[in-house]
């Protein structure tokens, strides 16, 4: 199994994936605390917490999903290369 794992290059994509949601989920993030697209009109109430605190569970979550979609994409863009180079060797 790890051999597999180190063939599609899962924990490479794994680090990737999990960089560009951090990196998503803390720019949208940045995005709304600080109002850099103008403010937002808060009609709604948040229970128990702020909706600071609200919306940063939501990049939590946003960048596990993320991070989790690349990764996926990674390791079958890499397993699909793998099977088109393993196919295009001739017999021994």
């Amino acid at each position: 199994m790890l051999v597999l794992l180190e063939s599609l290059s899962f924990y490479r994509n794994v680090r990737i994936g999990a960089a560009a949601g951090a990196l998503l989920a803390l720019s949208l993030y940045l995005v709304r605390t600080l109002e850099l697209l103008g403010p937002v009109i808060d009609t709604r109430e948040y229970p128990l917490f702020g909706p600071d605190v609200w919306f940063l569970l939501l990049a939590f979550v946003l960048a596990a999903t993320s991070a989790l979609a690349v990764a996926v994409v990674l390791t079958v863009a890499a397993a699909v290369r793998g099977a088109r180079e393993g196919g295009a060797q001739p017999p021994e």
